[in-house]
């Protein structure tokens, strides 16, 4: 997804990370975690890619990812796919996780006002919907404004919204109605995948939605050196 549809989030994160103080590196032959093959139906397929995965993170102290079905995936099936992705799973944070964790001396200002979108794969699966809205609340001159059924499917589901384009048209649809009634400045959400499916509608049927990944919510909020917020 960083690679071929959405370079935004992951290029935020990196920046972020780099205000705590850390120096991340992104492995060259990291690639897919398996999701989209283990979601059709074909685990057999999804364990080597997911194989490949954990061996291109070999090392690291910590593995932060901006996607939280991603994070979702590897927590909840890894293991049983590939044996060798349990220590993969004790060292992998969602992004939200980690700079809520490690990143409370980040000066944080953004004049603006959001609603967040719960994906669905990291609200159900990786059980996780306090700590994006508890990073957003750091953020001083961030207003947050919940949306009608925040953790409703957007529709996207990964192959879901390949399989069933007219429903997931149409769940998309809905979700974007309840963000357009907060009259917000943007859609926030720590799922790519979600983002993109609801941009992509949002301009097929002509709607100022503008939707924004919190790690580039997070990047656009940091106070520079020598300023005060």
């Amino acid at each position: 997804m960083a690679d071929l549809a959405s370079p935004g989030p992951a290029l935020a994160a990196l920046d972020v990370l780099r205000a705590m103080g850390f120096d991340p590196v992104v492995p060259a032959d990291a690639g897919c975690c398996g999701q989209p093959a283990f979601n059709t139906g074909q685990p057999r397929a999804a364990a080597p890619v997911l194989r490949h995965t954990v061996g291109a993170f070999e090392g690291c102290d910590a593995i932060v990812t901006v996607a939280g079905s991603c994070a979702a995936m590897v927590a909840h099936n890894g293991p049983a796919l590939v044996p060798a992705a349990s220590g993969f799973v004790r060292r992998m944070w969602e992004f939200t996780q980690f700079v809520a964790a490690f990143g409370a001396g980040l000066p944080l200002h953004l004049d603006a006002t959001v609603t967040y979108h719960d994906g669905c794969h990291m609200t159900r699966v990786l059980g996780e919907r306090t700590t994006p809205r508890e990073l957003l609340s750091r953020i001083d001159g961030l207003r947050v404004v919940e949306m009608v059924d925040p953790d409703g499917c957007c529709g996207f589901g990964g192959t879901f919204a390949v399989k069933f384009p007219e429903l997931s048209a149409a769940m998309a649809d809905v979700k974007l109605d309840h963000a357009a009634a907060t009259e917000v400045d943007w859609i926030v959400s720590a799922d790519p995948g979600c983002l993109v499916h609801l941009s992509g509608r949002a301009g097929a049927t002509g709607r100022a939605l503008p939707t924004r990944h919190i790690a580039e919510i997070v990047r656009d909020a940091l106070v520079p050196a020598g300023v005060t917020a």
